[in-house]
C-alpha cells in the first residue's frame, strides 16, 4: 500500500507548523514574564518563516525584555 506523505510538505502543512511554533513562542515569552506589545504579538503571529520563529524562541529563552528578542539579526542588514 502507497501512502501520499504530499501533505506533510504542503503549504497548508508549513503554515500549521508556523502557528504552533507561534503558540510556543508566545508560551515561551509569557512563562517568562516579558512584556508583549500588541505590535510584536501581531510580528509572531503574521506568518513568519519556521526559521525566524525558532530564532525567536531561542532568544526569549534568555532574553530579559521582549524587545531583545525580535533585534535585528546582522545578516538582515
Amino acid at each position: 500500500m502507497v501512502v501520499d506523505t504530499s501533505f506533510f510538505r504542503s503549504e497548508t502543512s508549513q503554515k500549521l507548523r508556523a502557528e504552533g511554533a507561534a503558540k510556543a513562542l508566545l508560551v515561551v515569552i509569557e512563562s517568562r514574564g516579558l512584556i508583549l506589545s500588541e505590535e510584536l504579538r501581531a510580528l509572531i503571529t503574521d506568518g513568519q518563516s519556521l526559521d525566524r520563529l525558532d530564532e525567536w524562541t531561542r532568544r526569549a529563552a534568555t532574553a530579559t525584555t521582549a524587545e531583545e528578542i525580535f533585534a535585528q539579526d546582522p545578516e538582515d542588514n
